[in-house]
């Protein structure tokens, strides 16, 4: 069940968790992830914090070339895909979600 309320009418920056697919670019790939805030809750959406880290990761702040990482953050699993494509490094622990594609 997710924890924060939400409203189709409501707060207008809860809006975009209603839409079903959230797109993406990140390393030269086209990301395509499907939300389902109804029946997942909170695991089930693209938080900007998640789009945050991933553009941070793609400015070449941290190198993944080689590395192992564990994604343990809550949603979708965005930066864990986008670490994975950047420094084709290993992901160790899946999405919690199965909404990427």
């Amino acid at each position: 069940m997710a924890l924060v309320p939400y409203e189709e009418t409501a707060v207008m920056g809860l809006q975009k968790f209603h839409k079903p697919l959230a797109t993406f670019s990140f390393a030269n790939h086209t990301i395509r992830i499907r939300q389902d805030w109804r029946q997942l809750g909170v695991a089930a959406v693209v938080w900007d914090a998640a789009v945050v880290l991933s553009a941070y990761l793609e400015m070449g702040a941290v190198e993944l070339r080689g590395r192992r990482a564990v994604e343990l953050g809550a949603g979708t699993g965005l930066v864990g895909i986008v670490a994975a494509l950047l420094g084709e490094c290993r992901m160790l622990a899946p999405s919690f979600a199965s909404g990427a594609r």
